[in-house]
């Protein structure tokens, strides 16, 4: 059935419970009149790991903490709303999911939104799958960025989303320059195929996570690593829900490309 199925169907006996259970029991209830309004589980660890359940975990985590980043510099802008919905349409979601995703925005832009239960239950619920957590917050740093303007509220909340999944503070650094340096890559045309504009070479390596003074082999190292962590299929298996799939293959692309601009610059 998959988990969008179970979900939808009612067929909550696998489901989450705890705080991630709540919010998409409320949010379900609240959007298709189900009278769900809260997801019970006994006992609490049953199913932990298991991928249905996992994606269940993703999707309803990262509307719901996106919301709550949206929400960081006091108010929702509408370009930080479209954002949003561009992130749901890049995932190719139907109109109950997108629905269901709008209202998880919504809740977690709420004052009694529990950023840290949320957190804590999705990395137990992912058992710390550190590719699966990396994108998650590669999401969420997309959707902050969109609006070009990183406010120090949402960077603070991001900064404390990666230290709860257990990112050093080095490590989201990273993780942060290298989304600045995607997105321009989005900006001069690549997810549309339009080649007429040359990201600067700063800018590719940026990507890679690494710089100009790095080897051949330091470069190429991070490469096949980047592309094995986003691995469409692999992180399927790990629990990334099926309708993100096009947002992984969007960033091998990404990569790709900046890879092979490194290349050509070096004469390889």
């Amino acid at each position: 059935m998959g988990w969008w199925g179970k979900v939808i169907g009612g067929a909550f006996g696998y489901a989450l419970g705890g705080p991630l259970g709540g919010l998409l029991g409320a949010a379900i209830g609240h959007s298709f009149d189900v009278g769900v309004q809260r997801i019970e589980l006994a006992p609490p660890n049953w199913g932990a790991g298991d991928q249905e359940r996992v994606q269940t975990a993703f999707f309803t985590a990262v509307f719901s903490v996106m919301g709550h980043v949206a929400k960081a510099d006091g108010r929702v802008s509408e370009v930080e709303i479209q954002a949003a919905r561009h992130i749901m349409a890049g995932m190719q979601l139907n109109p109950e999911q997108e629905k269901l995703a709008i209202e998880l925005f919504n809740r977690g832009k709420q004052p009694e939104f529990d950023l840290q239960a949320v957190l804590l239950q999705f990395r137990d619920e992912c058992h710390r799958r550190a590719n699966l957590l990396q994108m998650f917050l590669e999401i969420l740093l997309a959707t902050a960025l969109a609006d070009q303007d990183l406010h120090a509220n949402e960077q603070r909340i991001l900064r404390e989303v990666a230290e709860t999944l257990g990112f050093s503070r080095h490590q989201f650094e990273g993780l942060l320059a290298m989304a600045i340096a995607r997105q321009r890559y989005a900006q001069e045309g690549f997810h549309a195929g339009a080649k007429e504009k040359t990201p600067s070479l700063s800018d590719a390596y940026a990507a890679l996570g690494v710089n100009e003074n790095s080897t051949d082999d330091e470069i190429k190292k991070a490469y096949r690593r980047l592309m094995s962590q986003h691995h469409p299929d692999k992180l399927v298996s790990k629990g990334l829900p099926e309708e993100m799939v096009k947002i992984a293959t969007e960033k091998t692309q990404e990569i790709r490309t900046a890879y092979e601009q490194i290349k050509r610059a070096r004469g390889r």
